[in-house]
């Protein structure tokens, strides 16, 4: 990671006995606190599982735009393809350089289903692709779980106070392309600066350099990931549940920087959300009177995630 942003390794979550545990959890609070990001290693998923859900991704980009295009229309993208140049950030003048998919959860048979859980689309023309997606999907939700433990932890909270209320989560793994592009002909950037909405998002980093992260200083830094490590962030939705405790920082992914233009870039973040009907309503524990609460009125998840799809045009 950046000089400024720690990496932690996750592993140590897992000792109680020697207080390890204890620590990691201090220096994850304060990490989020802090900068909003943070690298996690020692999670366990291994490189080669990540490296077929690559390979996948990268063969699905190459198809052709009407075979692509064939696998979009899901209202809000909240499934399968987007094509380049929709999704706009918001309050920004231009789309973002980028296309994506975006597979969700995928539930029992007569599990209780919400609305907004739409069935996945999976592109005959890739073979494997399920096989190779969804297994990362698994892996990076039940990361995000371990993490929100400890967050939970870190908030004085029992340790399994986010359990319920993400099992049945709209989270999304979003395969992320951003094609090449010649930088002196667009205003755009392949992502113009924003803030996730969801809880925490957990990415698997690209092996081409590009995103940065604003300071509280007001400088935007490179964030280059280490091999093995995910980049995990606090979005809107923790910022908004915690009255801004765990800060939401602003990042963005600039275009080609020298050496790499004329290249695609390939990301995969995962998307952590609440289950659509949780209410989120600021933590009892984060309102004190030096910070009263600043979102008096709840919303639902689903609620808030409509309202967000809107500002970026994605509906």
């Amino acid at each position: 990671m950046t000089a400024s942003v720690p990496t932690l390794d996750i592993s140590r979550f897992d000792d109680s006995a020697t207080g390890a545990r204890d620590r990691f959890v201090a220096e994850l609070g304060d990490a989020f606190e802090t900068f909003g990001f943070c690298g996690i290693s020692g999670h366990g998923i291994p490189d080669a599982l990540i490296g077929r859900a690559y390979d996948a991704i990268r063969a699905f980009f190459a198809l052709d735009q009407d075979t692509k295009d064939g696998y979009s229309g899901v209202p809000g993208g909240a499934r399968g393809y987007t094509r380049f140049g929709i999704e706009t950030a918001k309050d920004a003048s231009h789309p973002d350089l980028k296309e994506f998919w975006q597979v969700g959860r995928e539930l029992a048979t007569g599990a209780d289903r919400h609305e907004s859980l739409m069935p996945n689309l999976w592109p005959e023309e890739v073979a494997l692709f399920r096989e190779r997606l969804y297994p990362l999907y698994e892996a990076l939700d039940d990361l995000g779980a371990r993490v929100l433990a400890a967050l939970a932890l870190h908030m004085s909270l029992p340790r399994d106070f986010f359990a319920n209320k993400i099992d049945r989560g709209n989270s999304i793994l979003r395969p992320l392309h951003y094609p090449p592009i010649a930088q002196a002909t667009t205003p755009s950037l392949r992502s113009a600066p924003h803030e996730d909405i969801n809880l925490i998002t957990l990415l698997v980093g690209s092996e081409e350099p590009g995103l940065e992260v604003l300071t509280r200083d007001g400088d935007w830094s490179a964030v280059t990931s280490l091999p093995g490590t995910i980049v995990v962030n606090i979005g809107d939705m923790m910022q908004r549940l915690t009255n801004h405790k765990l800060p939401s920082t602003t990042h963005r992914v600039v275009n080609s920087p020298e050496g790499f233009a004329g290249q695609s870039r390939y990301s995969v973040p995962f998307f952590c959300h609440p289950n659509p009907d949780y209410l989120i309503e600021t933590l009892p524990s984060c309102i004190s009177a030096a910070h009263p609460d600043r979102y008096p009125t709840p919303i639902t998840a689903d609620d808030y995630l409509t309202q967000r799809l809107v500002e970026i045009n994605l509906l």
